[in-house]
C-alpha cells in the first residue's frame, strides 16, 4: 500500500479521462479548492448514495468556490452511465490501473465482510488553490461522509 498522504502535502497532480473519455488533469483546476474523492464502484449502493450526497451539496460548495471531482477505476462508459442514472454534474474521472488511487494512499489492503481484500479505500481530499492538501480523510463511510467534510470546511 502507498503511503498516505498528510496536511501540507503536494497533491500529486494526474490526468485521467472523465466519463466522456476527455482528459481533466489536477493542474486545470489550479486557482479553487477541490474536493477529489475515491470511490471503489459505480452503480453500487454506497457509491451511489455518496455521490448523490455530493451533487446535493454541490451549489453551496461551488458558491464557496470549491470544485467536486470523483474518481473510481470504472470504465468512461460504466461512469457516463452512473452520471447519467444518478444526475451528477460534477466530472468523474476513469482510473482503471489505479496508478492516481495509489499516488493518493486511497488503495490496499482493507477489510471487505470481514476479510482482507486489495481495492479502492474509500477516501477523500480537500485540495487548496495552490495544489496542497489541506485535509485527508481515508476509509470514510459512504453515509453521512459528505455532511461531515462540509461540517468541516465551515471550520
Amino acid at each position: 500500500m502507498s503511503e498516505r498522504l498528510q496536511p501540507g502535502d503536494v497533491a500529486p497532480d494526474f490526468e485521467l479521462p472523465d466519463a466522456d473519455g476527455r482528459p481533466v488533469s489536477l493542474a486545470s483546476l489550479r486557482g479553487k479548492r477541490v474536493i477529489l474523492y475515491f470511490y471503489p464502484a459505480a452503480m453500487t449502493p454506497g457509491c451511489t448514495k455518496e455521490s448523490v450526497d455530493f451533487q446535493s451539496s454541490l451549489p453551496e460548495l461551488e458558491a464557496a468556490g470549491v470544485a467536486v471531482v470523483g474518481v473510481s477505476p470504472d470504465a468512461p462508459a460504466k461512469l457516463a452511465k452512473f452520471r447519467a442514472k444518478e444526475g451528477l454534474t460534477f466530472p468523474l474521472l476513469s482510473d482503471p490501473d489505479a496508478k492516481v488511487l495509489q499516488a493518493y494512499g486511497a488503495y490496499g489492503e482493507k477489510k471487505l465482510y470481514g476479510k482482507v481484500v486489495v481495492g479502492v479505500i474509500r477516501s477523500t481530499f480537500l485540495i487548496d488553490a495552490d495544489g496542497k492538501i489541506e485535509k485527508a480523510y481515508y476509509n470514510v463511510k459512504a453515509t453521512g461522509h459528505v455532511e461531515r467534510l462540509r461540517r468541516d470546511l465551515s471550520t
